[in-house]
């Protein structure tokens, strides 16, 4: 299971990535080997502001659907446009083209607060 250190992590499975004054947020790769194969990636939140753990969107695999939780507060700027086409890129590179949004941060101290690799790897028994 890849986890990578360079990244923080929610309880909920998703990880961020801090990039200047955004943050990029996808699912893990523990969430998505979870999932199985993801099938679509329904995602219309692009514009809007949401809060810490408002959901974002939904993740939808052949058994089951899954809602995506907003790891910190921002704005959603930009929807990974290459998911719609080819959804199993969350499976596939889940840390890499298989992002989900970019958001611009309200409060970047958030970021402080979620999981560091070891204690993600805690969490899901890696």
């Amino acid at each position: 299971m890849n986890i990578p250190a360079d990244l923080k992590y929610t309880k909920d499975h998703e990880w961020v990535r801090l990039e200047g004054d955004e943050a990029v947020v996808g699912i893990t790769d523990f969430a998505q080997g979870e999932l199985g194969d993801i099938v679509f990636v329904d995602i219309n939140s692009e514009g809007q502001d949401l809060d810490h753990e408002a959901v974002f969107g939904t993740v939808e695999a052949v058994k089951t659907v899954s809602d995506l939780f907003m790891p910190v507060s921002g704005t959603v700027t930009t929807v990974n446009p290459g998911l719609a086409d080819d959804p199993a890129a969350v499976n596939n590179d889940p840390y890499g083209a298989g992002w989900m949004v970019r958001v611009k941060l309200r409060n970047a101290s958030e970021v402080d607060s979620l999981m560091s690799a070891a204690d993600y790897a805690a969490l899901v028994g890696a």
